[in-house]
């Protein structure tokens, strides 16, 4: 007999914040505001950086108090600055759409272009879809395709979120934060403080490049080994990207077993 399949419920974690902001002070948590910036400004006085270690451990624990759900999940990477009409934002939503299918929660950063693509198609085809958000001044603002929230005020504290609940990743075209975020977690693989997951590069006319500098540079001076540059695969079908996962996640304790239902691109029914 099939499983009920699961409903879920956009939350809108601000609401609590906001209402009856003006009658009480904020809480420990909400006073991380702007505290990356301050961390960063350099060697301070050590009861201020005290302070700010208490402050980036509040953060760490929003986050896995936000962060409450039980379906394997796929983290997706990827630009904000797609618009909707764009072929890589359309192609993230039929990733996020195909992903929610098979059986995973998707994971983006939070926000408008990619992000909000991968969000909007795992919602639409009824699957969990979460965020990670960043308080930036410009261009990252939360968008509303998502089932669970939360916003961070440190970039590394949301890369740890971003990785650690996650059991493949799909890197889409993006700038510096996507490749950041993309680099981040193929050391930590190479590094064996994560598991080899599968990693999925889509965009191909976008990527070409990029294979060519790590054998021309990074191989030939030997700064990484033939099997870092192997870590990750390139395609444009969402249909091989998620195959790739399913596959790979065999090899991932904890993973592969948290799937709530076969798929037809897993047994070729």
């Amino acid at each position: 007999m099939a499983k009920a399949k699961k409903t879920h419920t956009p939350s809108d974690p601000g609401g609590a914040r906001r209402e009856g902001a003006a009658s009480r002070r904020p809480s420990l948590l909400e006073q991380v505001h702007g505290a990356e910036r301050v961390f960063l400004k350099g060697r301070r006085e050590h009861a201020a950086e005290l302070e700010s270690a208490i402050r980036i451990f509040l953060e760490f624990l929003r986050g896995f108090e936000s962060l409450n759900f039980e379906e394997p999940c796929v983290t997706v990477f990827g630009s904000a600055r797609f618009r909707s009409n764009h072929r890589f934002y359309k192609l993230a939503r039929q990733v996020g759409r195909r992903l929610a299918e098979a059986g995973f929660a998707v994971m983006t950063g939070g926000g408008p272009g990619i992000m909000e693509a991968a969000n909007r198609g795992a919602m639409e085809a009824g699957g969990l879809s979460l965020g990670c958000n960043i308080r930036l001044p410009q261009e990252q603002k939360p968008n509303r395709y998502m089932h669970q929230f939360v916003e961070f005020d440190h970039f590394f504290v949301r890369k740890v979120m971003l990785v650690k609940y996650s059991c493949a990743f799909i890197i889409m075209p993006g700038g510096f934060g996507t490749l950041d975020e993309a680099f981040e977690a193929m050391t930590l693989m190479q590094t064996e403080k994560i598991d080899r997951f599968p990693v999925v590069v889509m965009g191909s006319a976008f990527w070409k490049h990029l294979q060519p500098f790590l054998e021309k540079a990074l191989l030939r001076f030997r700064t990484v080994s033939p099997e870092d540059v192997d870590l990750w695969r390139l395609t444009d079908s969402p249909e091989e990207a998620v195959r790739r996962i399913l596959e790979g996640i065999n090899h991932a304790p904890g993973c592969a077993g948290r799937l709530e239902r076969e798929t037809p691109l897993l047994t070729g029914s």
